[in-house]
C-alpha cells in the first residue's frame, strides 16, 4: 500500500512543480510503549509537501493524523515513543538531528499551530513577549526591533489595534484572536513549512472562516507550504491542493483533492464524504432528516429518511418569556460592582412536545447561558420559564429538584460530565435511585434497558468512562438524561466534539428517541449544517438577544438578519471548486456584552416577515 501511495504522491508532486519537496516523509512508523509492549499507531506512511502547496491529512480520531504531525516535529516523549523511517525537511534528515539541533529547526524552518491555543500560550506572559521570544531565540535582534516586528506580525494576522494589544495577556483575547496570535508566533521566523493540527475545530463557524481565509492569504504572501490536519471534509475542500486519507494508522488513499472528492476509491474515504452534512441539503423536506450512515468497511450507504411529524400543536411544554441573566462585573480596590455582563437579555420562545428548537450563534452570544438559565443551573435575573405551566424560576430547592425530572441536560464534553470513579451502570442508575424511582436490581435493570436503547450493550455496565470512545460516552450521557423520563432535553453543543460519522450516529439516535418518546429538544449549536438537518425551528442569537427566529425552512432559505446571513456564509462547503474563494468576513471580535451600571437595554421591535418568522429590526448592528 505504502509504495503505491509514494509513487502517486511523487507523481503528483512532479506534475505540480519540478522543485524539490519542502517536506519528504518516507516509511514513517510511530509506536508507543503501552504496558511494557510497543503499540504501532502510524504504519509506513509516505508523502511529500511541495513548495507553496497545501496538503491535508484527514481522518477521524485515532486514525494517526495528529501523531504523524507530532512525529514530523519530534514532539513525542522520547522514553515512551519510537519513530522510524525518514523525515527530510529542506533535505535535512530530522530523525538524525540532536535535540539541540531540532530546537533550532522548530519555529525557524517548520512551525506548528495546535488545536487549542489557550493550552499553547503561557497565561502569565503577555502575547507580545511570547511572540518576541520566538524571534529572539532564533537570532540576534534588538528589543525595540523585536517589538516592532511583533506588532507587524499581529497586524499581518489581522489583530485589530495590534500595537495597543502587545501587552495584553492571552485571557484577554477571544478564541479566534488567540488562534491568530498562535499563527503570528508560528510565522515569526518565516518558516518554509507550517503544520496546522486541527486549528479550527474548536472555533465558531465565522471565526473558522476567517482563520481559513487568513492561512490562504498568508501562504500566498509568504510562499510557505502547509500541512493541514483535520477531520472536517468541508475544510479540506476549501484549503487543500492534495489530500491524504488516514485510517487506523495507515495512509489508505492520496491524490489531488478534487479527485479524492469526486472519485474516492476507498470505502472509508467515501464514508467520510457521505457523512458530511451540507448546508442546503434540506430543500424540499418539511421535517428533520436523518443522517446517512455509511459502512466504513464496504462503503455501503443507508439513505436517510425523513422524521415523522410528532409535534403536538397544543399548549407548549416549555414557554420562556423575557428571560434575562446577567453576571456582575466587580472592579476597583474594594471590589465593588461596576457593571454587568448582559449574557441573556429579554429572550422569549416556546417549545412544543416532540419539537426541536435550535439556538445558534457564536461563542459569547448567550445560547449556553440560556440553556443553563432554563434548567436553573444559573439563576436568571428576570423573566418566566413555564414548564408544563409551572414557573420553574419561582420554585424552592426541593420543588426544583422534583421538576428536574422533566427537564434534563446533555453537555458538550461527555468525559467531563461523567464521574471517572463510577461505573457506567452506576452512573446511569444514580438519578433513578436518587429520585426514588427504583432501587437495587430494578434500578440496574432500568439502567441496562437505557443503555440498550442508546445502542450500547448492557454487559458494558461494569466498565468505566475511560474505557469508551467519545461517541460511546456521549451515548451514556444521553442514557443518563433519559433515566428520569424527561419531557424536555437541553442538548448544549452535544455533538460538536464528535467525529463526523459519530456525529451522524448520535444525531440519528436523538431524532429516533424524540420520535419514540415525543421528547422536546432545545438544541444548542454553532454548526449550521447540523442544525438545518435536525431542527423544526431555529433561533439565532447575538449578544444575548434573539435576532431571528422561525421555521427551519424559512430561516435557512430566506435569512433576513445580517448576522444570520454572516453565519451561513461562513459554513465550509465540501466542494473543491471553492478552494480559491475568499469570504471576506469581518475580523472584528464579537462585541462585548459588558454594560456599565444603569445601562438600559433598548426596546426591540420585531417584524413578522412570514408566518412564525420574526426578525429584529433597528438593532444598530
Amino acid at each position: 500500500m505504502s509504495d503505491v501511495l509514494t509513487s502517486r504522491v511523487s507523481a503528483a508532486g512532479a506534475s505540480s512543480s519540478a522543485a524539490e519537496p519542502v517536506l519528504s516523509v518516507r516509511g514513517l512508523t510511530t509506536a508507543f510503549r503501552v504496558d511494557g509492549d510497543w503499540k504501532t499507531v502510524v504504519k509506513d506512511v509516505s508523502f511529500d509537501v511541495m513548495p507553496g502547496e497545501t496538503v491535508a491529512i484527514v481522518g477521524e480520531s485515532g486514525s494517526g493524523k495528529s501523531v504523524t504531525s507530532l512525529s514530523v516535529m519530534r514532539l513525542l516523549a522520547k522514553g515512551s515513543s519510537r519513530i522510524e523511517g525518514s523525515i527530510l525537511l529542506n533535505g535535512k534528515d530530522l530523525l538524525a538531528l540532536s535535540d539541540k539541533e531540532m530546537r533550532q529547526v522548530r519555529g525557524k524552518d517548520a512551525a506548528m499551530i495546535f488545536q487549542e491555543p489557550m493550552t499553547s500560550l503561557n497565561p502569565v506572559f503577555t502575547i507580545g513577549r511570547q511572540i518576541s521570544e520566538a524571534l529572539t531565540c532564533h537570532g540576534e535582534i534588538a528589543k525595540a526591533e523585536a517589538r516592532a516586528e511583533t506588532v507587524r506580525l499581529l497586524e499581518k494576522v489581522r489583530i485589530p489595534n495590534a500595537a495597543s494589544r502587545f501587552d495584553d495577556y492571552p485571557h484577554q483575547f477571544s478564541g479566534g484572536m488567540r488562534q491568530r496570535v498562535m499563527i503570528a508566533m508560528a510565522l515569526a521566523s518565516r518558516p518554509r513549512l507550517l503544520i496546522a493540527d486541527e486549528p479550527t475545530t474548536a472555533l465558531d463557524v465565522t471565526i473558522q472562516g476567517q482563520i481559513l481565509d487568513l492561512i490562504k492569504v498568508l501562504q500566498e504572501e509568504e510562499g510557505m507550504s502547509v500541512l493541514f490536519i483535520t477531520h472536517d471534509m468541508g475544510v479540506v475542500a476549501e484549503i487543500a491542493d492534495r489530500t491524504i486519507v488516514m485510517y487506523r494508522g495507515e495512509a489508505i488513499e492520496t491524490g489531488a483533492t478534487e479527485d479524492i472528492f469526486r472519485n474516492g476509491r476507498q470505502p472509508y474515504t467515501r464514508a467520510l464524504l457521505s457523512a458530511v452534512p451540507r448546508l442546503g441539503s434540506m430543500a424540499g423536506h418539511s421535517w428533520p432528516l436523518r443522517f446517512p450512515i455509511v459502512d466504513v468497511e464496504t462503503g455501503l450507504r443507508s439513505e436517510p429518511s425523513e422524521v415523522a411529524d410528532t409535534v403536538e400543536r397544543g399548549a407548549p411544554v416549555l414557554d420562556v418569556r423575557n428571560l434575562t441573566t446577567r453576571f456582575d462585573v466587580l472592579g476597583g480596590v474594594l471590589g465593588r460592582k461596576v457593571g454587568a455582563v448582559h449574557a441573556v437579555e429579554n429572550v422569549s420562545f416556546d417549545l412544543a412536545q416532540g419539537e426541536t428548537l435550535s439556538l445558534v450563534g457564536e461563542s459569547g452570544c448567550g445560547k449556553s447561558t440560556t440553556g443553563r438559565s432554563i434548567t436553573r443551573l444559573v439563576q436568571p435575573n428576570a423573566g418566566t420559564v413555564l414548564l408544563d405551566g409551572q414557573d420553574v424560576l419561582t420554585l424552592d430547592t426541593a420543588a426544583m429538584r422534583r421538576t428536574r425530572r422533566s427537564i434534563q441536560m446533555i453537555f458538550q464534553d461527555p468525559f467531563a460530565s461523567l464521574n471517572p470513579r463510577m461505573s457506567v451502570g452506576a452512573t446511569v442508575a444514580e438519578p433513578i435511585v436518587e429520585h426514588g424511582l427504583a432501587r437495587g436490581s430494578e434500578a440496574r435493570e432500568k439502567a441496562a434497558d437505557l443503555l440498550k436503547r442508546v445502542g450500547l450493550s448492557p454487559d458494558m455496565m461494569k466498565r468505566y468512562p475511560h474505557e469508551f470512545s467519545g461517541g460511546q460516552r456521549q451515548r451514556i450521557c444521553i442514557a443518563r438524561a433519559l433515566a428520569l423520563d424527561p419531557k424536555v432535553i437541553v442538548a448544549d453543543e452535544s455533538v460538536s466534539a464528535l467525529d463526523v460519522s459519530i456525529k451522524a450516529q448520535v444525531c440519528n439516535l436523538l431524532m429516533d428517541l424524540q420520535q419514540s418518546l415525543k421528547l422536546a429538544f432545545l438544541f444548542i449549536s454553532h454548526d449550521m449544517a447540523v442544525v438545518e438537518r435536525v431542527s423544526h425551528r431555529v433561533a439565532v442569537m447575538y449578544l444575548g438577544e434573539i435576532v431571528e427566529i422561525g421555521p427551519r425552512e424559512a430561516v435557512f432559505s430566506n435569512p433576513r438578519h445580517s448576522y444570520t446571513k454572516k453565519l451561513m456564509a461562513a459554513v465550509p462547503v465540501p466542494d473543491p471548486a471553492r478552494r480559491g474563494i475568499r469570504r471576506n468576513l469581518s475580523v472584528d471580535e464579537l462585541k462585548s456584552p459588558v454594560r456599565p451600571l444603569g445601562y438600559v437595554t433598548p426596546t426591540r421591535r420585531y417584524d413578522e416577515v412570514a408566518p412564525g418568522h420574526l426578525v429584529r429590526v433597528d438593532d444598530g448592528m
